[in-house]
């Protein structure tokens, strides 16, 4: 897992092109930007990612390949379940990430599994 801290005013989609990696990008619609969208597919990624309600033109979507996105969002929900991660305690960003470190490792090594 990878994941890059932020200022919480920070747009996520600001920081996804730094995190491309595979054959296929699943989002939300925050990240249904032109440009984003681009790089994915100059990479030669598909991007499964649902389109925006003012998008003029509705891209189609891979419902299945969309559904996979729940793991994701339920990793989440449990290191939110942290109280820590949740609310951000740690002055430095340099503890907060040594804090999301062991939550994740406690998250996997309590035997959870998508």
């Amino acid at each position: 897992m990878r994941y890059v801290l932020t200022g919480g005013e920070v747009n996520d989609v600001t920081q996804a092109e730094r995190q491309l990696r595979g054959r296929a990008i699943v989002g939300d619609r925050a990240y249904d930007s032109d440009a984003l969208l681009a790089s994915i597919a100059a990479q030669g990624m598909t991007a499964v990612v649902s389109s925006r309600r003012n998008r003029k033109v509705q891209r189609p979507l891979d419902a299945e390949a969309c559904a996979q996105r729940n793991v994701i969002e339920r990793l989440f929900g449990r290191l939110k379940a942290f109280r820590r991660v949740a609310t951000r305690y740690e002055e430095t960003a340099s503890s907060y990430d040594a804090v999301v470190a062991l939550a994740s490792a406690l998250v996997v090594l309590s035997g959870w599994s998508a």
